[in-house]
Parts: structure tokens; sequence; C-alpha cells
């Protein structure tokens, strides 16, 4: 079946209501003028109408209806595509944009610690039999942090002189912060007599719990000479 277009179908559709229209008329003129008429032919023109339209134009008329239909659902298709390409490619735009804001806090809160000097209290290292002075300030620093460990290292040089095994013979305070008992710092691990990271990590929890940091221990030690 060949397509017909809209307006031509509005053309076929226009001639055949002239057609009736005219045979109406014809008619009508003719029972006005032989007076027998038994009813109005108006009645008639309005009832025969759509029905006087041949077979073959309404099947036209069916097809074209059709086409439009799919013509349209095919336009509503291709706009629902297009809305959901662009709800992906704004939706990969929103996910790179939240990414990029996580990875900007994410490098300002490294750059803050940095500056702040704050250190890794939960930071291991190897067992030793034994540890030189750098080694145990590297732990220090390490631990403590480069924004306190100034102040660390001032107490910790008057009380043991960085030696993890010093003991006072009078009071029996033991290791680089001077515990007093030194069984004290077994709450950071079983291996406080000979290993300094675990007294290193106790004598910060202390001066952090006690004074609220190693400078502020570090103020008080230097009015009192002691923490």
């Amino acid at each position: 079946m060949s397509r017909i277009s809209v307006r031509g179908l509005a053309v076929a559709s226009a001639t055949a209501v002239t057609t009736v229209g005219a045979v109406v008329g014809v008619a009508s003129g003719a029972d006005q003028g032989s007076g027998t008429a038994e009813q109005p032919v108006e009645a008639a023109g309005t009832t025969t109408l759509l029905a006087d339209i041949p077979a073959g134009q309404q099947v036209q008329q069916a097809s074209l209806t059709e086409q439009v239909q799919a013509q349209s659902d095919a336009a509503d298709a291709s706009a629902r595509q297009s809305a959901e390409q662009a709800a992906r490619v704004q939706a990969a735009k929103d996910a790179a944009k939240k990414k990029k804001a996580d990875d900007a806090a994410a490098a300002k809160a490294a750059q803050i610690k940095a500056e702040s000097g704050t250190g890794d209290a939960s930071a291991t290292f190897s067992i030793q039999a034994s540890y030189t002075t750098a080694q145990v300030q590297a732990m220090a620093k390490e631990i403590v942090g480069s924004g306190q460990y100034m102040c660390f290292s001032n107490i910790v040089t008057r009380e043991s002189g960085w030696n993890y095994t010093a003991t006072n013979a009078s009071s029996g305070a033991y290791g680089l912060v001077q515990a007093l008992p030194g069984s004290k710092m077994a709450s950071a691990g079983a291996d406080w007599q000979t290993n300094p990271a675990t007294q290193i990590k106790w004598g910060l929890n202390y001066m952090n719990s006690r004074y609220g940091s190693p400078c502020d221990a570090w103020q008080f030690w230097q009015v009192n000479h002691y923490y």
C-alpha cells in the first residue's frame, strides 16, 4: 500500500464531503419543488454524511492514523533515549565532581596533619636486641610528630638522656620518660622494659591526658622541674 500524506487525505475527505453535500442539496431541491418530502432532508444528510464516504478512503484514513501514531511513538522513544543519555552524562559528571571534591578534602586533611606535626601513635617498629639513641629519637619523631617532638625531646633529655633502660636509684622511676613505677607502662605494651617505642607511646599518652600535649607538659616542667 502506498503512503498517503495528511494533506492528501484531507483533500480526499473534503472532496467526499462536498460530493455528499451536493447530492443532498439536489435531493433537497427536488423535495422542495415537489412538496412530497415526508421528513426533513437535513436529518438524512446529518446521519449519512460519514457513512457515504467510500470504504477505500476509510481504509486509507485508518492507515494514515496508524502511521501518525507510529511516528509519534518513535518520537517519544527517541525523546526518552535522549533523556536517559542526558541523565547518564550528568551522573558521570556528578560522580567526577564528587571524586574531585573528595580528593581535594583528603589532600587538605593531609596538609593540615603535616603542618600540625601530628604523629602516628599506632606506628610499629621491628624488635631489636638493643637500640641506638638515634634510632630511639627517630621512633619518637614518628610517634609524637614534628609539631610536638622538640617539647617531648626536651623532657626526655632531662629525665633519662634518651636511655630507655635508665633507672632512678632512689625512686625506681624507669625508662625514657621515667615512669613511676615503671610498670605503669605495661598499659602500652608488655615489652615496656625493653622496647623504647612502647615507652614513647605511654609517655605521649601521659602528657596528652595530664597536660594536653607534650609542649604543655614541657611548660609545666620548666617551672617545676618535674611533670
